[in-house]
């Protein structure tokens, strides 16, 4: 069965943590933009598919949700999902985890744009970096929904 993509592993590094010992709230971030990074070298948008392409994703929208609590030392592992895509967009979401281990600590959907970078505008994905992107996409499908997926910020009223 298909599972998410493992993009990205560290420690949680001193400089990271907080008068609490947990990890500071932009480190989560950190920690799952290095995840995209690394999901772009895997979908060929590393640092010779940029030049080749002139392709690089920016990030349209992103959403962090906090867990659980994550403290120095600890190994982390960050599981990367597509949930969908069309010709120039990328919708993914990333999940923070003890290395190993199922509990969710955080998530991040995201929402990527691919981008000439010389024009600095929308173009459609290079159609190797396409196929790459489809062919994830289609190993995904079948995943169940990440739970905090499509959620938005409100109170209720």
């Amino acid at each position: 069965m298909a599972e998410p993509l493992s993009t990205y592993r560290s420690e949680v590094l001193p400089e990271w943590v907080d008068y609490n010992g947990h990890l500071r709230d932009a480190y989560y971030l950190l920690l799952f933009s290095l995840a995209t990074d690394a999901l772009m070298d895997q979908l060929g948008l590393d640092e010779a598919g940029r030049a080749a392409t002139g392709h690089s994703l920016y990030t349209l929208e992103c959403h962090l949700n906090f867990v659980h609590e994550v403290k120095l030392g600890q190994q982390v592992e960050v599981r990367t999902q597509i949930l969908g895509h069309d010709t120039k967009r990328l919708h993914l979401n990333h999940s923070l985890h003890l290395l190993g281990e199922a509990p969710l600590l955080a998530a991040s959907e995201q929402l990527l744009l691919n981008v000439a970078t010389a024009l600095g505008r929308a173009a459609p994905f290079a159609e190797t970096v396409h196929g790459k992107v489809a062919a994830l996409a289609r190993l995904h499908q079948g995943l169940p929904a990440p739970q905090f997926a499509g959620r938005t910020i409100r109170l209720a009223r």
